[in-house]
């Protein structure tokens, strides 16, 4: 119950068989507005273990809003591990990160920069994704629909759609996925345009009280203009745990597409054997970030948002997002199986 309070908390305060057929999307209509009920469904998560919701009147009582950096959910500070972490920072001062990790079992966090604003790279991904399955749970989008990939959508930088002929269809659940594991670009201004646009995209970020997270370009955003900020990727992980943004069975799929990640290079880095992680990371010259849900060994769940700005294609930042990672892991892993004794 403390969880959940915590998790609502933070929501509230500062703030998912016919042949296939190819879509064209109506003009002058907005696929995102509520008009739609969520249709029921049967898949379930594995691993992790969903929330009960509150009464709103409950909500309140379990916020502290006097703490640095705006509203803080209860909890504590992991004063101890911040040490750590700045320690860690002192040694890296050529880099400028934020981060946010978040306890879900006791609501304590590490906030280093958290609300700070950084290009977003392909983090931006993330509610992208969220957006889309909100739109399979309205049933305004179809997971089997066809999408016709125009010249005008075809980018470079990560992903290989771009080297199939303009016209070429795919499916859209396959193409949501490439835009998750392998970071597709094209795949990336496919889903944007079947959802409506950037701008459709930015006003439903701003109902999920997302406050640095916003599309200025379509991908590959190589100048970095696209914004978000390690809080905001958090505070997403928390919508869609506490069930306040997708169902079930979305909720289902939209884990098991970020578990197949293919870039294991940063948080997954500095997991102990048996954790897993679902998680979607970002990658620009100057920029470096990953967020996701982890759970530990021991059944420890916590929730990760990393943002790097680093010298042009330095890799020391990603040696530091790693080490970050594991500091968080063997404190968090330890505290659980602390606790857990007798």
């Amino acid at each position: 119950m403390k969880s959940s309070l915590f998790l609502l908390g933070l929501v509230s305060i500062t703030a998912f068989s016919e042949p296939a057929k190819a879509y064209e999307f109506p003009a002058n209509t907005n696929p995102l507005s509520n008009n739609s009920v969520i249709q029921p469904t049967t898949f379930e998560l594995p691993d992790i273990k969903q929330q009960e919701p509150i009464p709103q009147q409950d909500i309140n009582q379990n916020v502290n809003q006097n703490k640095p950096g705006g509203n803080i959910p209860v909890g504590h500070e992991m004063s101890r591990l911040s040490a750590q972490v700045q320690t860690l920072m002192a040694r890296y001062k050529f880099l400028k990160p934020g981060m946010f990790f978040l306890d879900l079992q006791t609501g304590d966090y590490l906030d280093v920069n958290g609300d700070m604003a950084f290009p977003a790279a392909s983090t931006i991904k993330y509610p992208i994704l969220i957006a889309l399955f909100q739109e399979v749970d309205a049933g305004r989008v179809r997971l089997d629909e066809t999408l016709v990939m125009r010249r005008q959508q075809m980018v470079g930088g990560s992903g290989n759609m771009r080297f199939r002929r303009p016209g070429t269809k795919f499916n859209l659940l396959e193409v949501a996925t490439r835009m998750m594991t392998i970071s597709d670009n094209t795949a990336t201004n496919m889903i944007i345009d079947r959802l409506g646009g950037r701008q459709v995209l930015n006003e439903r970020f701003q109902t999920w009280g997302l406050q640095k997270t916003v599309m200025r370009n379509m991908l590959g955003d190589f100048n970095g203009t696209n914004t978000t900020s390690a809080r905001d990727l958090v505070k997403i992980s928390t919508l869609i745990e506490n069930q306040q943004l997708l169902s079930d069975s979305s909720h289902s799929r939209v884990i098991d597409i970020m578990r197949r990640c293919q870039n294991r290079r940063l948080l997954p880095s500095g997991l102990g054997s048996g954790a897993n992680i679902a998680h979607k990371t970002g990658t620009l010259r100057f920029i470096l970030g990953d967020a996701g849900i982890i759970q530990t060994s021991s059944g420890k769940r916590y929730l990760a948002g990393i943002l790097v700005r680093r010298p042009h294609h330095d890799t020391r930042a990603r040696t530091f997002i790693q080490q970050v990672s594991r500091m968080v892991y063997n404190y968090l892993d330890q505290s659980q199986v602390t606790t857990s004794r007798p």
